[in-house]
């Protein structure tokens, strides 16, 4: 299975305000840009910093440092880590890992290339159906029995490509192996290889085992752990941006609202709560959505969970609706957690009649499908139209002349 599908919804449209591309960071050039804004603000900033902590507890935090040869000190009243997974404080105070129940093993090879053939120029992915946006400019993902891939071109010519793959396709294809590996995986899937046949990488292969990680723990006396140092589960749907960006929203309003407070213990266990239910329920999904890799329509229906979930969320707090749905993946919405909790039973039981199984999803976003989705005469080609959101405005608890006069005159919807 590793010839074009329609899947991804992409930033394009067919009628009222467009929005008109995906866009995709090139890392190194953006994450030096934001800590030079952060600088600017008066940030310390030390890069390729050896730290050890010192003392850490309730009263706070004190770090031996050394960088360049040289040694110094920081101390502060409360550690936040952002270091990833298995990072600073999980080897640190040697926290335990736990796995994602349905959840796969998985590992993952990945690599910077340039000459990397677009998809819309090559005879194997064309259909005589128009997409609403070029494929090659939105997050191009391929899908095969036990795994994916990613491909996404950045403006300079660089284009990031990578397998995430099941522990058994991983050992069969010696993934360790990494660009011996790379080679037998284009071997395997002819189109996605003359994608990359005249393709160079500009970096090493990066070979990472055992994607999947869960921390025991995320907060403790005098520390928390963001999001993306607590759990990580799999690049698909790029999940970690968005539950590490409601962590630093909630752990921000924490310390603003809770910091010296008889209450700030408490809430910062509710924080921990939330921090790995929502880690597991996104697990479960990621889980299903690897089991449902080799059926490919029950994929794409599957995936509808999250771009309902996305696309409501996001326009609530746009629109300052945000009390409508709080939780990542809308697991704090009955109807639609009941609705998927219910299809990935059915994938995990194969009880997935396509249609029966099609309908049910279809039933399950409906208070929150404010895209469009599921309209079988889009045959899966989702551009994003405006018009769609107007329609359901009341899912939003607006009028809909009001939501249409407000859309045309914001200027993220231009």
């Amino acid at each position: 299975m590793g010839g074009p599908h329609r899947w991804l919804p992409a930033r394009a449209a067919r009628s009222f305000p467009c929005i008109t591309a995906d866009t995709h960071w090139f890392r190194e050039d953006v994450d030096t840009y934001f800590a030079e804004e952060a600088v600017k603000t008066g940030v310390d900033y030390f890069d390729e910093t050896c730290v050890t902590v010192r003392s850490l507890d309730a009263t706070g935090v004190a770090l031996n440092c050394e960088r360049d040869g040289e040694s110094f000190e920081i101390s502060g009243k409360f550690l936040i880590d952002a270091t990833g997974k298995r990072g600073f404080l999980h080897r640190t105070l040697k926290l335990k890992e736990l796995a994602f129940a349905g959840m796969p093993r998985t590992h993952s090879l990945f690599s910077h290339f340039r000459g990397v053939k677009r998809c819309d120029d090559m005879s194997e992915y064309q259909s005589e159906e128009t997409a609403p946006y070029p494929m090659d400019d939105a997050a191009l993902h391929h899908v095969f029995d036990g795994g994916w891939a990613w491909v996404l071109r950045f403006n300079n010519g660089i284009t990031s490509a990578g397998i995430s793959v099941t522990e058994e396709f991983a050992t069969e294809i010696k993934l360790y192996e990494k660009e011996d590996a790379w080679s037998r995986f284009m071997a395997r899937f002819p189109s996605i290889g003359k994608q990359f046949s005249e393709a160079k990488a500009v970096q090493p292969f990066y070979y990472a085992e055992d994607l999947s990680f869960r921390s025991e723990t995320a907060v403790g006396k005098g520390w928390a752990m963001l999001p993306s140092a607590a759990a990580f589960v799999d690049p698909l749907f790029s999940t970690g941006f968005p539950l590490t960006l409601l962590g630093v929203q909630r752990l921000a309003t924490l310390l603003e609202r809770s910091w010296g407070k008889s209450d700030f213990s408490s809430r910062l266990k509710e924080y921990e709560s939330v921090t790995f239910e929502e880690a597991d329920w996104t697990a479960k999904f990621i889980g299903g959505c690897f089991s449902s890799f080799p059926r490919f329509s029950q994929f794409a229906a599957l995936s509808m969970f999250y771009f309902a979930a996305a696309s409501f969320s996001e326009m609530t707090r746009r629109l300052d609706r945000r009390q409508l749905v709080s939780r990542f993946l809308a697991s704090d919405k009955p109807e639609f957690a009941n609705g998927l909790s219910a299809a990935l039973d059915r994938i995990a039981s194969s009880a997935c009649m396509e249609d029966s199984f099609y309908e049910g999803v279809r039933n399950s976003i409906a208070n929150m499908n404010i895209a469009g989705l599921c309209d079988p005469d889009k045959r899966n080609w989702y551009g994003v139209d405006l018009k769609d959101v107007v329609d359901a405005s009341h899912l939003l608890e607006y009028d809909s002349c009001d939501l249409q006069r407000i859309l045309k005159e914001a200027s993220w919807a231009q």
